[in-house]
């Protein structure tokens, strides 16, 4: 499955990608410079849409050379104005054109001009991609502002994937940085706490929001150096299906063999530093071994997630969450209906229950194995029962997970559900970035008022407080904790008509969700 899943991912990256490079390349007009200390930036203003792009700004030192598997480090000076009026290329992934050389943000500032009178929110989007594929130029902060009235400044940053992200074991603990991938990504978070009002953004209202392994990487945030994060670099979170997979201590025998297995397909196995070896070896060597480690983890399923590390990520993040370690103060949560469907392979011979769960969770024992059919026992078909495990444990669970922790702990918790058949995972994406792709859902009352509840929330931390009132048909909202009520975003069976509506959480899921807690140890969660 994997193996279609992987190279189906990077065809469709690619082809965002190139759209993005060929929009970049239309006319715009000079825009403000941006002095951010170590270099000046001229954004591109951009009529059509009354924003002004800054792209391919550089937030960190190419992770290359005695760099490669170490923490990013602050960017030397660059002398004279640099043209920030292209994307920036992306990330290594699979064997598509790609660089090493990628941490660069976009920002995305409503005007021709920055006010120096006021600060607006700002709102921070982490792609996803299973930590594995995805990049900034899939994503047109300019969507953002234009849903929120030009009310915030948006921020698309891009971060190391694969093994040159998160390639973990002793090895790199000892002469590396292990969760590279997330060090980039709080580098640029700590990019916006200093810079972002120059900007015309306020670093005192910073919403993080990501989807999929995004949305992992924001779980991965809240619950960073132990909730204890100075300073505080976002005030709340917002996860698009929230990616949970199995996080390990980085020196248990899973990363321990990945490294092993990467090291040997590197022809390093001999070297007296194989982690020396490995940074001097050939990026094109490297991108295969990438890709061919990726193309043999278990149907669904990414190689290199982030780790343990006993620094920046310290426990397991369903512990730090029920302990009350957590950043941020206010948190929004949306998942799909149909989450795992799109993670197991729908038209292959369907596994049991049990022995799927074992595969999905290797440090299972028959007991928690035979424990899962039986929760599992009642969700129809055993692919539809399939599909309910990869959805639930990756992905629903942890979204509930966070919703529980920010509510017992004293901060407002609001959660959602993208319902429009076939509700799949992903498919909320382009009501929020349109420029994307098209959408499975053609009712612009329903997509002002989807796409907007988040806005509403990154100004004010209140999906209550409509961006545009006269546009929305959203219901009031409830706190998640008040009788677990979720919004639901669908259509009506009949004609083209809304159906957006409170309701209680299913309490079949609930449980299962608390099943999937209780096995937390095993699952590595």
């Amino acid at each position: 499955m994997l193996q279609k899943l992987l190279p189906l991912l990077y065809c469709t990256l690619l082809a965002y990608s190139s759209s993005s490079s060929v929009d970049a390349q239309n006319p715009r007009l000079q825009g403000p410079i941006v002095d951010v200390t170590y270099a000046q930036f001229q954004g591109a203003f951009d009529p059509e849409t009354n924003v002004t792009n800054f792209l391919g700004i550089r937030y960190a030192t190419s992770p290359t050379g005695d760099l490669r598997f170490r923490a990013p480090q602050p960017p030397t000076p660059i002398s004279g104005v640099q043209q920030a009026d292209t994307e920036p290329p992306e990330c290594v992934q699979g064997l598509i054109t790609d660089s090493e050389d990628c941490l660069f943000l976009n920002v995305h500032t409503p005007g021709s001009r920055i006010s120096t009178t006021s600060s607006l929110p700002t709102v921070v989007w982490i792609h996803g991609g299973g930590y594995a594929g995805g990049n900034g130029s899939m994503y047109h902060g300019s969507d953002l502002l234009q849903q929120a009235n030009n009310e915030v400044v948006a921020v698309i940053i891009q971060y190391r994937l694969g093994l040159f992200g998160f390639l973990a074991g002793k090895n790199v603990k000892e002469n590396g940085d292990l969760n590279a991938g997330l060090l980039d990504q709080h580098l640029a978070l700590q990019w916006v706490n200093e810079h972002i009002s120059k900007f015309g953004g306020d670093p005192e209202k910073v919403t993080i929001w990501g989807e999929s392994a995004g949305a992992g990487s924001v779980l991965q945030h809240v619950v960073a150096q132990d909730g204890q994060t100075s300073p505080p670099l976002f005030r709340a979170a917002i996860t698009s299906s929230t990616f949970l997979p199995s996080q390990y201590p980085f020196d248990d025998a899973v990363p321990e063999a990945l490294y092993t297995e990467v090291v040997s397909q590197s022809n390093c196995s001999s070297a007296s530093d194989t982690l020396n070896c490995l940074r001097a070896a050939d990026l094109n060597v490297l991108r295969t071994v990438n890709t061919n480690i990726q193309d043999a983890a278990f149907s669904g399923t990414f190689a290199f997630v982030p780790v343990i590390d006993g620094n920046f990520i310290t426990q397991r993040p369903t512990i730090a969450l029920k302990e009350g370690k957590i950043n941020g103060r206010a948190f929004l949560a949306i998942t799909n209906t149909n989450e795992g469907n799109d993670f197991v392979d729908q038209t292959g011979v369907v596994m049991n229950t049990s022995i799927y769960a074992g595969q999905l969770f290797p440090k299972f024992g028959s007991a928690q194995d035979n424990e899962v059919a039986k929760q599992y026992a009642g969700l129809g078909t055993t692919l539809n029962q399939i599909n309910n495990i990869m959805g639930d444990s990756i992905f629903k669970c942890p979204s509930f997970f966070m919703l529980n922790a920010f509510h017992e702990h004293g901060f407002n918790a609001f959660k959602g559900e993208f319902a429009i058949p076939p509700a799949l995972h992903g498919m909320d994406v382009n009501y929020y970035f349109p420029s994307t792709g098209p959408i499975s859902f053609q009712n612009p009352r329903f997509s002002a008022a989807f796409s907007q509840s988040f806005l509403s929330f990154v100004i004010s931390l209140d999906p209550n407080v409509k961006v545009d009132p006269r546009e929305d048909i959203t219901p009031p909202w409830s706190m998640f904790q008040i009788a677990n009520t979720e919004m639901v975003f669908n259509k009506t069976a009949v004609g083209n008509g809304t159906n957006i509506h409170p309701v209680r959480v299913d309490d079949g899921l609930l449980e299962r969700c608390s099943f999937w807690d209780s096995v937390g140890a095993l699952t590595g969660q």
